[in-house]
């Protein structure tokens, strides 16, 4: 009999509810291109007032959330400032560059943190040889930074400070709802410092697809045409709509659970020899950890897990990402922990029986 699997390799991997499955059955729906989707309609009004924001639009994705939001405050020949390890940077195949012709400057944080002092200085001259420093674009929580929560306060800091200078602010809050969860700080106040959020529905929250889009009415109005132009026109698309509504109204507050779950995950991984978390701390529902080279990298490390019932997805050479969702119990962290444990001794054991001249595990 098969192993049960336990899937931690992503929240994008949750399936919907019997309840959520059933609130699309029952969506009504009509033309989104056309404005006529009345899901669609109560999604976007509840979001925007959420956010404390006059509008919001559905999007397929958070890669073109993330786009349609540099596009409306940028033009070919504008610079946008970012963290070096976030998504709009590394996730979305440089799509600023190839959709509407902007420029990156990645500067590195840590754990995806930036603070004011390492924006200072670099909005560029006004002089025909730079490019136009345009926005400033944060990601919170920080998938990269191991769902790093950005400090409040530096967070106000920075949006003040580009504001003040001319700039722009969009904030990738694909997982701003476990910043708030995790914060105790609600949605609204940490988007009241930017100009455009774009969030997710289909990670922590659980629904199938979407994202959105919000800001002002205005701005709106603007990605609105950027979403045509960018293929994402969608037409009785209240069936899925119902579900990122549903999971706006029902699956916010139990995040706390995903975070809890993450912490216990976390305290397991303290105390196997050989792996080490990065960062230390857990905040919210993602842990990453680095694997010693003498267990192997980490797609070897993630085989091993698979052929025991747990999938944690390779990070990076020797970095694993173990997500936490509403599809894992108490039970399931548990049993993962356990086999972490198990798979570590294992490879541990394979290691030392090598021959002293052996470099596999160097």
């Amino acid at each position: 009999m098969p192993l049960a699997k336990i899937d931690l390799r992503s929240d994008t991997v949750t399936r919907p509810t019997p309840a959520m499955r059933a609130a699309m059955a029952a969506a009504e729906v009509g033309d989104d291109v056309f404005g006529d989707d009345p899901t669609v309609l109560k999604l976007q009004e509840n979001l925007a007032g959420i956010l404390g924001k006059e509008a919001a639009v559905f999007v397929p994705s958070g890669t073109m959330s993330n786009q349609i939001g540099v596009r409306v405050h940028c033009s070919p020949g504008d610079e946008i400032l970012c963290e070096a390890n976030c998504h709009v940077y590394n996730y979305e195949q440089g799509g600023f560059a190839q959709l509407s012709g902007v420029v990156a400057r990645p500067v590195e944080g840590e754990y995806g943190v930036l603070r004011l002092e390492q924006l200072a200085g670099l909005i560029r001259p006004d002089n025909a040889h730079y490019v136009r420093t345009r926005l400033v674009c944060l990601e919170n929580t920080h998938n990269r930074g191991g769902g790093r929560v950005q400090p409040y306060d530096e967070v106000e800091r920075i949006c003040a400070w580009a504001h003040a200078n001319g700039l722009a602010t969009h904030l990738d809050g694909a997982r701003l709802f476990n910043a708030a969860v995790a914060s105790g700080i609600p949605a609204a106040r940490w988007a009241q410092h930017f100009d455009t959020v774009s969030v997710c529905f289909s990670k922590g929250l659980g629904a199938p697809v979407g994202s959105a889009l919000s800001g002002t009415r205005e701005m709106i109005d603007r990605a609105l045409r950027h979403r045509k132009l960018f293929g994402g026109g969608m037409r009785q698309v209240g069936v899925i709509a119902a579900g990122a509504l549903y999971a706006l109204e029902h699956h916010v507050t139990r995040l706390a659970e995903d975070h809890a779950n993450a912490q216990r995950l976390g305290d397991a991984i303290r105390a196997i020899d050989g792996l080490e978390l990065r960062p230390e701390k857990v905040e919210t529902n993602l842990v990453i950890y680095r694997v010693d080279p003498r267990l192997g990298t980490a797609a070897e490390f993630s085989a091993r897990l698979k052929r025991h019932g747990v999938l944690i997805s390779a990070f990076g050479g020797q970095l694993m990402r173990a997500v936490t969702h509403l599809d894992v119990s108490d039970a399931d962290i548990k049993r993962a922990g356990e086999v972490l444990r198990e798979a570590a001794r294992e490879a541990a054991g394979q290691a030392t029986s090598q021959p002293a001249t052996g470099a596999v595990y160097a």
